[in-house]
């Protein structure tokens, strides 16, 4: 019995040091006095990074130095990419992501918190290309390829939506957009705040205008699944900004309602 009691004992204080370090982070910022934030700086107009001063400008900066701001605490852009985003997040190489689009695949793994806009997806093509593609049904072809990013929702969405057309899956750095400028692939996908910023830029680039986007997406901030305390906190913030009216000005700000 004297054993049993014992064993238990060991079991309960394990126990607790596993509960303390699932709810560390919020503590371990404000002991730090330091907020880090996974990003990948490739999601005009979310997170931008220059590589010549290796600064990050976007909507998802702003809204990180604002939580980093009522913190009290300094904030640190980690770098990452699409295809190691979650895992940054489970390891705990930084404290929290930018904006994500929710999935149930990253919610296997990591949390989320309160979602606060959403995005849908629509395709893009080269503008010479505009007479040949109207719909989403131009696009699933044998004679079509259509090209994603490694590690995105949008990799899944163009297995799903365009089956019979070939799918061109690249790497970060590299992106899908720049396959479709190329000539190497006729089309890709992505949200409908990125898509504007894009042909904005590329004049060369289209929107196919579809009949009805697709996958409407609420986007949110992935954090350590275990971490209820720090989840809590995030959504409570997230709940008082809404309410103030910050995440309706910054998407002024950048332009994410077009």
């Amino acid at each position: 019995m004297k054993f049993i009691k014992i064993i238990a004992a060991s079991l309960l204080v394990a126990l607790g040091a596993v509960q303390a370090s699932a709810q560390a982070a919020l503590q371990e910022i404000l002991n730090d006095g330091l907020l880090k934030v996974g990003t990948t700086g490739d999601w005009n107009p979310m997170t931008m990074r220059d590589p010549a001063t290796n600064s990050y400008k976007g909507y998802d900066i702003d809204v990180m130095t604002e939580l980093a701001n009522d913190l009290g605490v300094e904030v640190e852009f980690v770098p990452t990419d699409w295809k190691t985003l979650v895992n940054g997040v489970t390891s705990g190489k930084y404290h929290m992501t930018g904006s994500a689009s929710i999935s149930p695949a990253r919610a296997k793994v990591a949390g989320y918190s309160t979602s606060y806009f959403s995005l849908a997806t629509v395709p893009l093509i080269r503008v010479e290309d505009a007479d040949k593609f109207k719909d989403w049904g131009d696009l699933d072809n044998s004679d079509v390829t259509v090209a994603a990013t490694l590690g995105t929702v949008q990799e899944k969405m163009v297995k799903e939506f365009f089956p019979n057309a070939s799918h061109q899956i690249v790497e970060a750095p590299a992106r899908d957009f720049q396959e479709v400028l190329s000539g190497r692939a006729d089309a890709h996908i992505t949200s409908n705040v990125e898509a504007y910023k894009l042909v904005e830029k590329y004049p060369q680039m289209a929107i196919v205008t579809v009949s009805k986007p697709k996958n409407p997406t609420p986007i949110a901030m992935l954090l350590p699944q275990a971490d209820q305390v720090w989840i809590n906190y995030v959504n409570t913030w997230i709940a008082l900004k809404a309410e103030r009216g910050f995440f309706e000005e910054l998407g002024r700000k950048w332009k994410l309602n077009n």
